[in-house]
This record gives C-alpha cells, sequence and structure tokens, in this order.
C-alpha cells in the first residue's frame, strides 16, 4: 500500500470520528436542554398540583377557576409524561403557569392574598385587560366582561392569543373563547361579541375587538353596529345562529 493511499484511509478515518463526534456532542446537548426543560416544567406542575389540592373554593367565581387549574394540571402532567423535546417540555411549562393563573384567579375570587407575580404568558401582555364592567345583549343572550369576579362574570381568563386573535384578561359571563380554542378558528358570532364586549374599552388593543371587514361600527349585513354596549341593534336572524357549530345557551357562535 503506498504512501498517499495511507494518508488517504487515516484522513478518512480522522473524518467519520469528527463526525461522529460531532453528533454525539449535539445529542448530549439536546438531551441536556430536554432535560433542563422537562426539570422547568415539573417544577411549574407540582406547584400547580399543590395549589390545586390544598385550596377549596368558597364561591362560583373561585370554585371555577380552579375546576379550570385542576383542568389545566391534569393536561400539564400528561404533556410532561409524553415531553419527547424541548418544545413540548416548554408547552407542559406553559400549560402549568396558565393553570398557576387560575389559581391566582380563584384566591383572588376568595379575597385571599393572590401569591407573587408568574411570569407572562404568550401573548398575554398584547392581549391587554378588562378594565370596566360591560354587558351587552348579543343574539338575545346577555353577555358580561369584568375586570374583576361578580355573581354574573365566573369565567376567568388570563388573557393571550387564541386561534390568533388576542382574548383580554378579565371575567366573563360565559367562556366563549373555549369554541375557538378547540378548534382553532373563530365564528362570526364571535367577532360580533368581541366588538360588543370590547369596542372602545381603555387597554384593549384594537384587534381585540375589531375583525377585518368589521371595523368602523360595521356589522356583519354591512348595516350600523354600534360596538360600546349602549345601543345593539344587530339582527343575527329569526334562530339567532351565526353559523358555527357550538350553543352557549341559546347563542350559537
Amino acid at each position: 500500500m503506498s504512501t498517499a493511499v495511507i494518508i488517504i484511509v487515516i484522513a478518512l478515518v480522522v473524518i467519520v470520528a469528527a463526525i461522529w463526534w460531532s453528533r454525539q456532542k449535539a445529542v448530549a446537548h439536546q438531551q441536556k436542554q430536554l432535560d433542563d426543560a422537562k426539570a422547568e416544567a415539573r417544577r411549574w406542575v407540582e406547584r400547580l398540583g399543590g395549589q390545586v389540592l390544598n385550596l377549596i373554593g368558597t364561591n362560583d367565581a373561585a370554585k371555577q377557576a380552579l375546576a379550570d387549574a385542576a383542568e389545566r394540571h391534569g393536561a400539564a402532567v400528561s404533556q410532561l409524561e409524553q415531553a419527547a423535546t424541548t418544545a413540548q417540555a416548554r408547552l407542559t411549562t406553559d400549560s402549568a403557569l396558565e393553570g398557576l393563573y387560575y389559581v391566582r384567579a380563584a384566591r383572588t375570587a376568595m379575597d385571599l392574598d393572590p401569591g407573587p407575580e408568574l411570569p407572562d404568558l404568550a401573548g398575554q401582555r398584547g392581549a391587554g385587560k378588562v378594565t370596566e364592567y360591560r354587558e351587552v345583549e348579543v343574539a338575545g343572550q346577555q353577555q358580561a366582561a369584568s375586570p374583576n369576579p361578580t355573581a354574573q362574570t365566573p369565567h376567568y381568563y388570563p388573557g393571550g392569543t387564541v386561534a390568533g386573535r388576542p382574548v383580554p384578561q378579565g371575567w366573563y359571563s360565559e367562556p366563549w373563547w373555549k369554541p375557538a380554542l378547540v378548534a382553532g378558528a373563530w365564528g362570526v358570532g364571535s367577532f360580533v361579541l368581541m366588538g360588543a364586549l370590547f369596542g372602545g374599552m381603555t387597554g384593549i388593543p384594537a384587534e381585540a375587538a375589531y375583525a377585518e371587514g368589521y371595523q368602523d361600527g360595521a356589522d356583519a349585513d354591512g348595516g350600523g353596529q354600534d360596538f360600546n354596549g349602549a345601543d345593539q341593534d344587530f339582527d343575527p336572524g329569526s334562530d339567532g345562529d351565526f353559523g358555527g357549530g357550538f350553543d352557549m345557551g341559546g347563542f350559537d357562535i
């Protein structure tokens, strides 16, 4: 075997060894990132679990918020068990943090110290907050939003982006965002409701109140619609059906 061939073989061996070592380092780095992300997620999941187990709601708003917190805890536990990537582990953290926001809401509803501040949820700041009590009638149904828990608004949402649109942090009479959370899309009735609840409210971004094609006070038929809650003359039709698949006490989204 000539010297040239020997040098080529040695070079190939060195190259293959370098590639193998590089890949091993990358795998080890990814595993460490995953382990760290899962450890962080586990910390938040355990904290949420302790709060859910130790708190008992004393009114409707607190009971509903704790039920939502328990649901997020169950989802986070399942996500943590199945997390195989860093992104999945971080989604687990997000679920646990959302559950802890519901816990804070429950404590607030019971006039307890809400506890330490939590990291922001994705899209939370951009979604704004409900800053005033507002009650409107849409499709023959009363819908309300409030910055604080009331007998009329027992459903809390911590704020964030749902199906590409901001939903402000606040207390609501109905969890009208849940169909979009499940389906990943909003119905026309939801846009009308958002406009009625949030139009002109301080602290609410414009995109939370108006959808494309509904700006400047235009309703679904192109007619007049006062979204400030004072004059709701939108006619949804004889059955109040906005063309969706989620019925919430006669209010079809």
